[in-house]
């Protein structure tokens, strides 16, 4: 015994290894020494491409875009394509030279602030950081009860925001589905769609829009939240998008001119292209990746003509087709990897990307989900997309939503972002000396220091994941990681009705707008999830 504690002793007395010390500080200055995980962790570990297939990739969207060009070019954008450079050809194809495009891809913005209502919620969009996002903007909602689907509702969105704004590990909302009782008036629909989001949560949001003429209403909308005429476009705290691509390689009419809107107003430009792999786009993931690559460089190219150095939400969304039957697999094994490919692509040129996972076929929060949620959320967050539509909550190929869904991905997010953080490997935490105190000690770590310190800063414990033992399960009650969800969504949605937007401001919106949300579904006691 005294031997070896004279060479603990020596051991001791070693200077520390260089990096200890500075390590530490790093971890201080990220921010994550006090906490196991945070919003904007870094991915891109996962890679499964090859420096020579992103060459071969870009190589061939470029050909594509030079050759055969994107049909059906609008008015709005041909005013600034063509006298930027752009061919238009006889046959309504608008080419765009090679060289034309990697001068826009060189001058488009790297990175941006994505502001929130709340400015302790603003995200700092760049490099390999990860966020996670709602998103979908599906037609139904799966009943937990009935086990049935249902038409989504104005209510339902609202609530949905709600529920996000409580679950720590969704750091922005994406229109998870639309309100299907105003989808015969577009107008409506899209100025109730943006209230319900803005008095549901205070982060940063996001909005899909139906036509071009509701921006600048919303804009107002936004404006007489905050109190100012133009105070929305000094803090845009909301993005505007949708799918200005209509596969393959064709303009879509109502979004592109979404899309140049946008970029007028100097807005971040959020964007889905979104060809499905052996329907609309190659079966060969390979071809799928670079028509998908050639269509999102379009658009970039585009909001860049309108205006240089403009912000582009780098939406490369390929879906993938069980070929057996043609129908969308979004929880497919080669899902999660052209996804993946997608990130580690887009991150080579340095754009900020924004793509899809959690996506499952099951019609249900079972297994199946389960597992098709982890895998493709893992991969794309491991690859480093910025803005991630994990889709928390999603079923049925992103036709239904589940509320207690969301809550059990919230779980899954938080796990997936403590996979990002890794293990920091540092004089202190290999524990030497917590092992050898331990060891002619007590024996055990359960009352070390050091295991208390840690228990925040490096372990995530889960909102709804069971872990009671096999007996105290049996006793209290045997429930399944559902109805523990579903406990949480009630609980939270009977008692969290936030009151972001002021009284006043609440007058003023209701006098200029057709809000349908009625002011009694925004307290407790409206009967739909109970509470007093």
């Amino acid at each position: 015994m005294p031997e070896i504690n004279k060479g603990s002793a020596r051991r001791r007395k070693r200077p520390r290894r260089a990096g200890g010390r500075d390590a530490r500080r790093a971890l201080r200055a990220a921010g994550v020494e006090g906490q196991a995980v945070q919003p904007g962790m870094r991915g891109g570990t996962y890679q499964p491409l090859s420096d020579r297939d992103i060459q071969r990739i870009n190589e061939t969207a470029l050909d594509i875009l030079e050759n055969i060009g994107i049909g059906d070019p609008i008015p709005e954008i041909l005013q600034y394509a063509l006298p930027g450079g752009c061919i238009l050809g006889d046959d309504n194809r608008l080419r765009f030279p090679r060289a034309l495009v990697e001068d826009l891809v060189n001058v488009s913005a790297r990175e941006y602030i994505a502001y929130a209502p709340d400015p302790k919620y603003d995200c700092e969009v760049s490099g390999e950081k990860v966020y996670f996002s709602t998103s979908g903007e599906s037609v139904s909602i799966l009943d937990y009860r009935e086990q049935t689907y249902r038409p989504t509702v104005l209510t339902d969105l609202y609530d949905a925001a709600r529920l996000a704004d409580t679950l720590e590990h969704i750091h922005m909302f994406g229109q998870p589905f639309i309100a299907a009782e105003y989808s015969q008036e577009l107008y409506v629909h899209d100025l109730n769609i943006a209230y319900a989001e803005l008095a549901g949560t205070s982060k940063p949001f996001a909005l899909g829009i139906a036509e071009v003429d509701h921006i600048e209403p919303i804009i107002a909308l936004f404006d007489l939240y905050a109190g100012e005429e133009g105070a929305f476009l000094k803090r845009p705290f909301c993005t505007f998008g949708g799918c200005p691509i209509v596969s393959p390689l064709r303009f879509g009419k109502d979004n592109a001119e979404v899309l140049v809107k946008i970029a007028e107003l100097g807005l971040t430009c959020d964007i889905a292209v979104a060809p499905q792999a052996g329907a609309t786009a190659p079966a060969a993931l390979a071809g799928a990746l670079a028509q998908c690559f050639a269509e999102t460089l379009a658009c970039l190219a585009v909001v860049n003509l309108v205006k240089p150095g403009s912000t582009i939400n780098f939406g490369m969304w390929p879906f993938i087709s069980d070929l057996r039957t043609g129908a969308f697999s979004g929880g497919s094994g080669e899902e999660a990897l052209v996804m993946a490919a997608c990130a580690q692509l887009c991150n080579h040129f340095g754009f900020t990307t924004s793509m899809a996972c959690g996506m499952t076929d099951s019609k249900i929060m079972d297994a199946q989900a389960g597992y098709e949620k982890a895998i493709t959320t893992t991969a794309l967050a491991l690859s480093g997309c910025n803005l991630i539509a994990a889709y928390p909550g999603i079923v049925g190929s992103l036709l239904g939503q589940s509320f207690e869904g969301m809550v059990i991905d919230n779980d899954m997010l938080g796990n997936v972002q403590r996979l990002l953080r890794g293990i920091e490997v540092t004089e202190d935490t290999l524990s030497y000396d917590v092992i050898e105190n331990t060891v002619f000690g007590t024996g055990h770590f359960l009352n070390q220091p050091q295991t208390l310190a840690l228990m925040q800063k490096e372990y995530l414990y889960p909102e709804v994941a069971d872990r009671r033992t096999p007996g105290e399960w049996e006793v209290t009650g045997k429930e399944d990681i559902c109805e523990l969800a579903h406990e949480k969504v009630k609980k939270t949605l009977s008692s969290h009705y936030p009151e972001y937007i002021s009284p006043a401001a609440d007058r003023k919106i209701r006098e200029h707008f057709p809000i349908r949300l009625a002011a009694a579904d925004m307290r407790a006691g409206n009967g739909r999830w109970g509470g007093a």
